[in-house]
């Protein structure tokens, strides 16, 4: 996402008016237009108070991104008892079909057997509970996963 659509969304995030910011950074309406357009860029001054009128730091702001934002305050804001009612296998499995098709091919039980022998493992020598040690070896798959692309 470039600097313009940042600005944009983080205000409209806000719920404010391009006029709203331009009274309250003291520059015309124009101007904000011109920033979110990508045709000018804001000084520091400018975006250091876009920033704080936004109640964002000026790194998020210059990093803004919707989707990311509010998935991270939908995950924020999601109990347990949610969590446990979503089929995460099925949510996926629509934008990754293998999620599905393995289960007919793939001999579970023989990986799950290894796996869960990682998982003791982790439990064992660094006296992690189950769920913190199954979500280290998670992690531990996903940086395996950075590596290899």
């Amino acid at each position: 996402m470039n600097l313009g659509n940042s600005l944009f969304h983080a205000r409209k995030k806000c719920g404010l008016s391009q006029e709203d910011v331009a009274e309250k950074l003291g520059v015309s309406r124009q101007t904000v237009s011109k920033w979110e357009t990508n045709e000018t860029l804001p000084d520091i001054r400018q975006s250091k108070k876009m920033a704080v009128l936004y109640n964002m730091s000026l790194d998020e702001l210059i990093e803004f991104d919707i989707d990311v934002k509010e998935i991270q305050q939908i995950i924020e804001k999601t109990s347990e008892q949610i969590e446990e009612k979503i089929d995460w296998t099925s949510a996926w499995g629509k934008k990754y079909p293998i999620l599905i098709q393995y289960q007919n091919e793939v001999n579970i039980p023989k990986y799950a057997t290894r796996i869960n022998s990682m998982v003791n493992e982790l439990i064992e020598e660094y006296q992690y509970s189950y769920l913190d040690a199954f979500l280290v070896l998670k992690d531990i798959l996903g940086k395996v996963w950075e590596g290899n692309k």
